[in-house]
């Protein structure tokens, strides 16, 4: 049976072709595998993988039974359902690392990049496998997604270099051009359920004990949610409520501006000003340079909470 690679829940391009990537060097390298979803493709995925012809993976969500490589994640949260009922042979990854333990040793890939994808081309380099070009394409994409075209926090210069390396193989002219086009389809909200558009990228996190939602909506202007702004905190308000959560935050990230409208729906609010030093007025408060929630968001919020 085939290995199965998969990204966390809710996935975004870089955990979609991550998946893909990863499970076509592991078929080169003599373990079958294939690349499976835990939930269906946000716009700009279903873009990406559309511009270079890929279909969208099969749909996972329980592990029983699998032999699992993860990409793009190391939190049980964020996991496969009953994880403890497969055998985990692998981690690909660019966040810290989770909660996830095994009682064999595996193969970790985990570096301090923007994207995961950058990792996978260290990885086809260190193996000496060969990227095809449709692959190049799609991990150089997710480069320009996670890094939000090299403007993020969490951007390295191995993610640059990965980017304009890959893209010489996908034959990709002008990578900002291409970084603005995925981020118009990415800002396209017009007839998404209010629900579809705080699950398109969003995770849970434990912090000191508090269940901790925290969601992003990258948009090229923040105007484009002002229509929808009241919706959203209500239904972030219901999603609270129903999950059972401590806070849940949401990053409305404008990504020409370099900033961050952080909407909170919390039990305490001040966690916000323990975390930037700057007091919430009413439901929301803007974070100058803000743009990356593994980076500049979760780290500043377990600090406050855990003080």
């Amino acid at each position: 049976m085939a290995a199965i690679v998969v990204g966390h829940k809710n996935p975004d391009t870089d955990s979609i072709t991550a998946a893909i990537s990863l499970a076509y060097l592991k078929s080169k390298l003599g373990v079958e595998a294939k690349p499976v979803a835990q939930g269906e493709l946000n716009p700009e995925s279903k873009f990406v993988l559309d511009k270079f012809g890929f279909s969208a993976p099969e749909i996972v969500t329980d592990a029983t039974d699998q032999k699992i490589f993860l990409v793009d994640h190391s939190d049980k949260s964020q996991s496969l359902d009953n994880l403890d009922k497969g055998e985990i042979l692998g981690i690909v990854d660019h966040h810290k690392l989770g909660d996830i333990t095994t009682p064999n040793p595996i193969e970790i890939w985990v570096w301090p990049v923007g994207c995961t994808c950058t990792v996978l081309k260290g990885m086809y380099d260190f193996y000496g496998v060969e990227i095809p070009k449709e692959i190049a394409g799609i991990m150089c994409c997710a480069i320009l997604s996670d890094t939000v075209i090299f403007k993020s926090a969490t951007c390295t210069p191995q993610d640059v270099e990965a980017a304009e390396t890959l893209a010489k193989i996908a034959g990709i002219d002008d990578l900002k051009a291409l970084g603005l086009e995925m981020f118009k389809v990415k800002s396209a909200i017009e007839g998404t359920p209010i629900r579809d558009l705080v699950y398109r990228d969003y995770k849970d996190f434990d912090m000191s004990g508090n269940k901790v939602g925290i969601g992003q909506l990258e948009v090229v202007d923040l105007s484009l949610v002002e229509p929808i702004k009241d919706e959203l905190y209500s239904e972030l308000q219901k999603i609270k409520e129903e999950g059972g959560y401590h806070s849940i935050f949401f990053m409305l990230t404008d990504i020409m501006k370099e900033g961050t409208e952080l909407l909170i729906v919390s039990d305490n609010p001040a966690v916000v000003e323990v975390a930037w030093g700057v007091k919430p007025e009413g439901r929301s408060v803007w974070l100058p340079g803000v743009m990356s929630r593994k980076k500049q968001v979760v780290p500043n919020l377990e600090k406050a909470f855990a003080g």
